[in-house]
């Protein structure tokens, strides 16, 4: 089964049962804003690249990304704004900021869940969209293996509850229409320790 979300307005709940609760935002913030917040930490983010390991052998991770502590005081100006707006909307200390910027439709993020061993349990995990809309698709792990996909676009908010990471995988693919950047910032309470 697939679905395709298009609809605006206010939150819409695609999940919420013994699996756990996911919920699209599409208007969390609004368009001048996220616009600014996108050239913000597109021009002013030291972006890495990165290897990873696949298929025994090395390949480049097809984003870049970059990483910061809510409480670094170089945390740019963009980050602490849609920290603030983002620990009011969804009621949570979020502590972590990861940061991906798909340069355009080639980059991409392979289906994966998040790792729970280093995420506080039971807090969710949010995702804020900025720039140039991309698709996610949100797959069950067990049969019948329903497939979501979600269109991300500008100012947009997605919460996985914690749960959800044990039943259903996400992911960014390659897409072949040509898209501009997007940047996702991916908002998570951290265990002690944790980067």
């Amino acid at each position: 089964m697939q679905r395709n979300l298009f609809e605006a307005g206010g939150p819409q709940t695609l999940i919420d049962d013994a699996s756990g609760r996911i919920v699209l935002t599409p208007d969390l913030v609004d368009e001048g804003t996220a616009s600014a917040w996108f050239r913000q930490l597109y021009d002013g983010i030291a972006w890495k690249s990165g290897r990873r390991l696949m298929y025994e052998r090395e390949v480049d991770v097809p984003r870049l990304r970059a990483h910061f502590r809510t409480d670094d005081p170089a945390l740019p100006d963009a980050l602490r704004q849609a920290l603030d707006l983002v620990r009011t909307a969804f009621a949570a200390p979020f502590d972590s900021i990861g940061l991906n910027l798909y340069r355009d439709q080639h980059d991409s993020v392979a289906p994966h869940n998040d790792k729970l061993a280093d995420i506080v349990r039971g807090q969710p995990i949010v995702l804020l969209s900025l720039g140039a809309t991309r698709t996610m698709t949100i797959r069950a792990k067990q049969p019948p293996r329903h497939v979501l996909k979600v269109d991300l676009e500008a100012g947009s908010a997605l919460l996985m509850s914690w749960e959800t990471q044990l039943h259903y995988d996400h992911a960014i693919p390659k897409q072949r229409q040509p898209v501009g950047p997007r940047i996702s910032l991916a908002f998570r309470v951290r265990e002690a320790g944790e980067g």
